[in-house]
């Protein structure tokens, strides 16, 4: 039998494990979670596809505010902040102090001797150096170490760029001096990172009070004292109290799905608003102002071609403001609605309609001369006269697209004079009876028709848009959504914006402009399909996004500014009486109205006469029953008025 080799044997082991090792793979759990490629540069890192730069603190205010790092953790941009503090030897620190601050009396001393004016840092830091040793030696105070790094997250370099300097600015305004971690953004990228190692040592001296001002994560407080209530401050249960017209404008928008309670928050705030002397205008397009219009004795508008209710789009606010010109920017208005009417038209048809709507207004007499503006305006069958009259093919085309809203079926929607006056403190236009494909066309005319009101008497008023999505659907009509939203703190308005389709509204540039220009959201609860655009156009944290998708009714994320909190709107027994929509709350309450509105029970037959036999026992009775008071008389019947909504 022959011998085995055992050099030979422990070779082929060595072989089998490596055999083993290979067949096992390669693949560790370090090589799943790494990287494909990192590339360091001297001013960024890019890390696959995407690029980070890291910025320290180098220099802090003197004096600052408890939660002045607030704009830093709010900053709507992708970022990881990480803050180190480290407690140091008392005893060193105190040292450290005197002879800093026998340096520093030194060198007054010196210029005081040779006739100089001393430095007025020197003098503060001085004061400053005294204090704080006076704290530390009494045990008041504690000395620290603080650091203080940022790493921006951005798809592209021009991004990554753009959002560093609107960082650094933004952080300058506070008087915060950041520097770029130059040849050291790996070394940064790692201190940002969840692992508290701090590679990169930028630290700054500081005492436990300025230490404490630092603190980013305070519960944000939305209580002014002026204002109305919104509803309570879920983090702390403390009252959200906000005047929006005290912000940089008074607009607001509101999100939320079907069913999520929006309109019952409109109707809330409506009804606060109105004990403040607000006067409030609301486009109602689903009939769900109607019962707070009739208890609060506001002004009712049924928008429909029969009804009595009819507004001219060509009306002029006839006021002058010096720098405008009102008729080119009514025109301008016009152009809108005809695109919405008609649909698209050609550059010769746009010239012809423009020569069109000037010559309407021209044989009227008004001119842009402003004395001129207070002539009786043309009405839209004038314009149709003026295309006819051209006698041009485009001009004829544009007049028999035109003729169905002048002598059509749609006639009598907005082809006759304004008869009608906001006069009450509270005015509902409904549009619910006008046909879907109509709707952007009446709301388009009536928010015109508020706009040259509004524009004619200044006041503090909230103009209620429900269901704006609906001017999305359109260029021209999202455009003019976006001026009114722009101009309207200057005519003392806020534009309360409503929709439930986020994405048909956050699509759309006029759409994403209005929120940019709303100082007020208010997210309500989201279906999980339009939970990403939101998280995208309001920068939404984990949380918030999850907040949003199981949020109660009544329940949201209310932005004011750069605070924001998780709201729950709350009303009282007699608010949620008049705003409920909740279908059975509705159904009791109209059955309860029905039995208040029936007839009287009959009355009682009067008692039988006594008989005969038993009249000698009639004074006994009397007598017996002197105390006692005769039958009341049946009530009369009160006169009951009931509120009948118009058809």
């Amino acid at each position: 039998m022959a011998k085995t080799d055992p050099k030979q044997t422990a070779e082929q082991q060595k072989i089998v494990e490596k055999i083993k090792t290979f067949s096992r793979g390669l693949v560790t759990v370090q090589d799943i979670i790494s990287p494909e490629a990192i590339e360091v540069d001297f001013n960024f890192q890019k890390i696959n596809s995407f690029y980070t730069q890291t910025l320290f603190v180098a220099g802090y205010p003197r004096t600052v505010l408890a939660n002045w790092l607030s704009p830093l953790i709010n900053y709507p941009a992708n970022m990881n902040i990480s803050m180190f503090i480290n407690p140091t030897d008392a005893n060193e620190i105190l040292e450290n102090l005197r002879r800093k601050i026998t340096e520093m009396e030194a060198e007054i001393t010196s210029d005081l001797r040779a006739g100089k004016i001393t430095n007025i840092s020197t003098e503060i830091k001085l004061e400053d150096a005294v204090n704080l040793r006076e704290q530390l030696a009494r045990g008041t105070d504690r000395f620290f170490q603080f650091g203080l790094y940022v790493t921006i997250k951005a798809n592209s370099f021009e991004e990554l760029d753009g959002l560093s300097k609107s960082l650094r600015s933004t952080l300058g305004s506070l008087l915060i001096i950041t520097k770029m971690a130059t040849m050291q953004m790996s070394e940064g990228f790692k201190t940002t990172m969840p692992m508290g190692m701090d590679k990169l040592k930028v630290l700054r001296n500081m005492d436990t009070t300025s230490l404490a001002t630092t603190f980013p994560f305070t519960s944000s407080e939305l209580s002014m004292e002026d204002g109305i209530m919104y509803g309570l401050n879920e983090h702390n249960g403390s009252l959200v109290i906000f005047d929006r017209f005290q912000m940089e404008n008074a607009n607001m928008v509101i999100f939320a799905k079907s069913g999520s309670g929006k309109s019952y928050t409109v109707k809330l705030e409506i009804i606060r608003q109105l004990m403040f002397g607000v006067e409030v205008i609301v486009l109602d397009p689903e009939h769900e102002y109607a019962a707070l219009c009739q208890k609060y004795e506001g002004q009712y508008l049924n928008f429909t071609f029969n009804s009595p209710t009819k507004i001219n789009p060509f009306d002029l606010s006839n006021l002058y403001e010096e720098g405008e010109n009102e008729l080119g920017q009514k025109i301008l208005s016009i152009h809108g609605l005809l695109k919405v009417m008609l649909g698209e038209a050609s550059p010769q048809q746009e010239a012809l309609l423009d020569r069109a709507i000037v010559a309407a207004y021209k044989a009227k007499g008004i001119t842009p001369d402003p004395e001129t503006q207070k002539n009786e305006p043309p009405l839209m069958e004038d314009l149709y006269k003026a295309l006819i009259g051209m006698e041009t093919p485009d001009a004829l085309e544009l007049a028999v697209r035109l003729e169905k809203f002048i002598t059509g079926s749609f006639r009598g929607l907005f082809d006759q004079k304004s008869n009608i006056e906001i006069k009450s403190q509270l005015t509902v236009f409904s549009i619910k009876d006008v046909q879907e494909e109509l709707r952007p066309v009446a709301m388009y005319v009536i928010l015109d028709f508020i706009w040259t009101r509004v524009k004619k008497d200044m006041k503090k008023r909230i103009l209620v848009i429900d269901e704006a999505w609906y001017f999305m659907q359109y260029d021209d009509s999202a455009q003019f959504l976006y001026s009114m939203a722009k101009r309207a703190r200057k005519y003392y308005l806020g534009v309360t914006t409503i929709s439930q389709d986020v994405e048909d509204f956050l699509k759309n540039d006029y759409g994403k402009a209005v929120v940019s220009n709303s100082s007020i959201q208010f997210l309500m609860k989201q279906a999980s399909v339009s939970i990403k655009p939101l998280a995208e156009a309001f920068h939404l944290s984990q949380g918030e996004q999850q907040l949003l998708l199981a949020a109660d009714v009544g329940e949201g994320v209310f932005f004011a500014g750069s605070n924001h909190v998780a709201l729950r709107v709350v009303a009282s027994d007699e608010e949620h009486a008049v705003i409920t929509t909740n279908p059975e709350e509705l159904a009791k309450q109209r059955q309860a109205q029905q039995q208040q509105q029936a007839p009287p029970p009959p009355p009682a037959a009067p008692p039988a006469p006594p008989e005969p036999q038993k009249a000698q026992q009639q004074p006994q009775q009397q007598q017996a029953e002197g105390n006692a008071s005769p039958l009341p008389k049946p009530p009369q019947a009160d006169l009951i008025f009931s509120y009948q909504p118009p058809k």
